[in-house]
């Protein structure tokens, strides 16, 4: 409708306003002054006696009525949502004499939005029709009982700088005894160490607008500055991010008080200022770092809180082991090792030249392995040195902090040590034919005994399982019978007793042959025995191995080729089937990868999980943890892998194959799948929650924990599970600690099953996989060179599990590339066995590292072994002899019903 021109509008008066706020976040619009019309203002007084004003309008007894009354122009404060409340009172129609001409219960209520004061001839909106929940009557008028109403509305958005309200009555009898515009804001805040500002909210209902924060008294933001959201009740909500003590200060009854002499405050994660680690010191107040003191050091990488340190002393305990031209040289780690975990040795050889004419460093020929710095560990080989040479080896341990000690004197311990016999001889080639090449080479120089003849193995390149031997008594021979235009591989060794010769090339050299095109190469003799001692070594294994055949196998394993049906495979409805046991089937067979998911593994709702904390990162998404309730079960925690968000229909497969293949699954000691989520999203993989993590991880936390009997135990568990595995036909492929988990209790159990693998041309020789590059040290010679993956080669990987875990997660060969890795093991080196390994446990390391898979034992096999390991415990009291050469390899063992058999 139109507004009434200003002319019959009455004059501007104030309208009583109560301000007695419930909540502070509200903020009174103070223009409260009304225009009259045909409103009538009556002074009265509250019950206190305090005056009132209130406008009244009853013309009940008139026909069409329109009576008007409207605000002065009122200031938005910058308000887009405001609040307003009535009070009146309303006399109910029924209780007024007859003849009335109108009568209403009702009076409505308009707003003009305007940016001046300016009230020009325009249409209000409505803003509603206001009733009345209580009306009072001629009775309660005599008892002077006068019902109030109370009505809130609120309006917006405004967009304006003000509005007018105004209240239109129709005929009813209506006494206006409050009017109070105000609108809500959230309050000035000062919150963890931030401070913000009073804000006015947004003007829709569920609008939540963000305030950022600042920071005060001595802080700074962590990682990101301090938000809060303000919301249209005026209430503070969802505070992100928050602010603390800068470097120097600590938060003290909610403010930042500067650090002590004495103590340091450097990170901003930490909460209280720290007292200065050992040998360092804080002389001002506010420091952020301590001062070393005078002989003691950190470098950059040492965290603030560690104490700082000094270069540690020399090795002890230092022995070699001379085999020919190589040296095995050990040592103990520093009685004072600075006080730092970092300890790494230096090797100096150095030649001693005729005639005591002095010293000359090693020239470049001679190798070490893993190297000749840097070492991490406490051996080293040393080969290709010259026969019958003194050499001095100087040995210094050296730590993070050693060169930062110019003042330092360096502590060295000197072995001296003489080479024996020259170990090799050089393999010439005389005339070749089609099928035919003749050899010849030279007597090893000084042989320390009588040759009594030479052995010539060959094959054919990598065919070395089917080999030729001959044996000669000269040094020269024709072979006959090659095929043409094929590579041969030849071996030379001597042997001083036709009884008696070692089994082992030790990784020799060799010389090529192809198609009469020849590559002259060193080949090495092998260490020999005299007469008598050869004749002594075969009446112990006579005798050993007649106690062998008496008494029984009972749990051993032999060293004899392995079943040749235990590799065959049948296909059954394009499924890979095993004989006699339940058998893997691979989720790729399957058209459909959503059809393999469905039948192996079980889907869960995902209301009954409760992700409650993320305990890491995966390739596909994030790890989390939480409850886990499925209908009439006991509640468990468990691992939920999720598929983070953008994903393709690959990924997807990809993320689920897993689940496919661990649903087959079902033992003690492999990972319990508990089910996917593939109907909602995220996408998840719920597994078993295991606390402890991964096998490595754990062991570098808990270094020197635990008991032998523990160790042994775990490893019990992993070979359990690599068992049951090998039952069902499945090959793990990348069995290492990293993807062994840990529980509360200590149990083992063998995880990451989705990963496939492809070689690399790569001369580091790492396989790709979906989960990134996996290091051929777990990996068996033959999966190496010619991808030969199966349980023997899980066998291989099971042995270096053995050294992580009785290393307390150290990592295997050390520093040492992947070429060096290949390039050692290829010419037998094997790792030596871990500080305080008992001997009988690095033998079956050894025998799972055995060059021929079909000698490695099987996992039913270890099984046994370390059981009868575990209920004697007096034969894991044998620790490995410090002075063994990493080239020997011992097969155990007689307490299990086994040939001792010394190689």
């Amino acid at each position: 409708f139109d507004v009434p021109p200003l002319s019959s509008l009455l004059s501007v008066v104030h309208l009583n306003m109560h301000y007695k706020l419930k909540k502070s976040n509200k903020e009174e619009l103070n223009h409260s002054v009304f225009s009259l019309s045909q409103w009538e203002e009556i002074g009265e007084v509250d019950e206190n006696y305090a005056p009132i004003h209130t406008y009244q309008v009853c013309r009940v007894m008139e026909q069409n009525q329109n009576n008007w009354l409207h605000t002065n122009w009122i200031l938005t404060e910058g308000a887009q949502r405001v609040f307003i409340e009535l009070k009146f009172t309303l006399r109910d129609c029924n209780s007024l004499p007859g003849g009335v001409g109108t009568c209403k219960e009702t009076f409505n209520m308009y707003y003009y939005e305007t940016n001046d004061r300016a009230l020009k001839e325009s249409r209000y909106i409505k803003i509603d029709t206001i009733a009345a929940d209580e009306s009072f009557t001629e009775l309660d008028l005599g008892d002077r009982v006068m019902k109030l109403n109370t009505e809130v509305r609120d309006l917006g958005p405004l967009t304006r700088k003000g509005f007018y309200l105004a209240f239109q009555d129709l005929g009813a009898c209506i006494a206006l005894v409050s009017v109070r515009v105000f609108y809500k804001r959230c309050p000035f805040l000062v919150k963890s160490l931030a401070e913000f500002p009073g804000t006015i909210p947004g003007s829709e209902a569920s609008q939540l607008v963000e305030v950022v924060g600042r920071c005060v008294n001595n802080s700074l933001p962590l990682y990101e500055p301090p938000r809060m959201h303000c919301s249209t009740e005026g209430e503070w909500l969802v505070p992100i991010g928050k602010c603390v003590c800068q470097p120097g200060f600590e938060e003290i009854n909610g403010s930042c008080q500067v650090c002590k002499v004495g103590f340091y405050r450097s990170l901003l994660e930490s909460l209280a200022c720290s007292k200065c680690p050992p040998h360092s010191v804080a002389r001002q107040t506010g420091a952020t770092a301590c001062s070393c003191e005078d002989g003691f050091y950190k470098i950059e990488s040492d965290p603030p809180n560690m104490a700082c340190t000094r270069p540690p002393s020399g090795p002890r305990n230092a022995i070699s082991n001379v085999n020919e031209t190589s040296v095995f040289l050990e040592w103990s780690i520093p009685m004072e090792t600075g006080g730092r975990k970092d300890v790494r040795y230096n090797i100096l050889c150095r030649r001693v030249l005729p005639d005591g004419r002095g010293l000359e460093e090693c020239g470049p020929n001679v190798r070490f392995l893993p190297r000749r710095v840097g070492l991490s560990n406490t051996s080293v080989m040393v080969a290709d040195l010259q026969s019958h040479t003194n050499y001095s080896f100087l040995l210094e341990a050296v730590n993070g902090v050693s060169e930062l000690a110019k003042d330092h004197t360096k502590q060295y311990v000197t072995l001296n040590v003489t080479t024996n016999q020259a170990g090799t001889s050089v393999v010439r080639k005389g005339r070749t034919g089609k099928s035919s090449i003749a050899l010849s080479w030279a007597e090893p120089d000084r042989p320390n005994g009588i040759i009594l003849e030479y052995e010539i193995k060959y094959f054919e390149k990598e065919q070395d399982s089917s080999y030729t031997i001959i044996k000669s008594k000269d040094t020269e021979m024709e072979v006959e019978g090659l095929k043409p235009s094929s590579v041969y591989i030849f071996q030379v060794k001597s042997a001083k007793n036709r009884l008696i010769s070692s089994t082992h090339f030790f990784g020799s050299p060799y010389l090529t042959y192809v198609s009469g095109e020849t590559y002259t190469i060193y080949i090495p003799t092998i260490t020999t025995m005299h007469y008598d001692q050869a004749i002594t070594l075969a009446l112990v294994l006579l005798a050993v191995v007649a106690g062998f055949l008496l008494s029984g196998r009972r749990c051993g394993y032999s060293k004899a080729k392995q079943d040749p049906e235990e590799e065959k495979m049948h296909f059954h409805n394009g499924h890979i089937k095993f004989p006699g046991v339940r058998t893997y089937i691979d989720p790729l067979t399957y058209e459909d990868p959503n059809q393999a998911v469905h039948e192996f593994a079980q889907e869960i709702d995902v209301s009954f999980i409760s992700i409650e904390r993320i305990i890491g990162a995966g390739e596909f998404g994030e790890v989390c943890s939480g409850p886990l309730r499925l209908p009439g079960k006991r509640e468990i925690q468990v691992a939920i892998k999720t598929l983070k968000a953008g994903y393709t229909e690959q990924q997807r497969r990809d993320f689920l194959w897993e689940a496919s293949i661990m649903g087959q699954f079902n033992h003690p000691n492999i990972i319990r799948l508990e089910g996917v989520v593939t109907k909602s999203k995220p996408v998840m993989i719920i597994t078993e929650y295991m606390e402890n993590g991964s096998l490595d991880t754990f062991l570098k936390k808990n270094d020197g924990q635990f008991t032998v009997i523990q160790l042994v135990g775990m490893l019990r568990g992993i070979a359990s599970g690599m068992r049951y595995l090998s039952d069902m036909g499945y090959v793990h492929r990348d069995l290492a600690a990293r993807n062994i988990l840990v529980n509360s209790n200590l149990v083992c159990k063998v995880s990451d099953f989705g990963l496939s693998r492809v070689l690399e041309d790569d001369p580091e020789a790492a396989y790709t996989t979906r989960g990134g590059k996996i290091p051929i040290r777990w990996t068996a010679p033959e999966a190496i060179a010619y991808r030969k993956f199966t349980s023997a080669s899980d066998v291989w990987s099971y042995g270096i599990v053995m050294w992580e875990v009785m290393s307390y997660g150290e990592r295997p060969y050390w520093e040492m590339s992947n070429q060096d890795v290949i390039k050692a093991v290829e010419e037998s080196y094997r790792l030596p066995g871990p500080m305080d390994c008992p001997e009988a446990l690095y033998h079956l390391m050894m025998d799972c590292w055995q060059r021929e898979r079909s000698n490695r034992p099987k996992f039913d096999e270890i099984v046994c072994l370390l059981d009868k390991l575990i209920r004697n415990p007096s034969s894991l009291k044998k620790l490995v002899n410090s002075s063994h050469s990493p080239f020997v390899t011992l097969h155990l063992c007689s307490s299990c019903g086994v040939e001792n058999i010394v190689s």
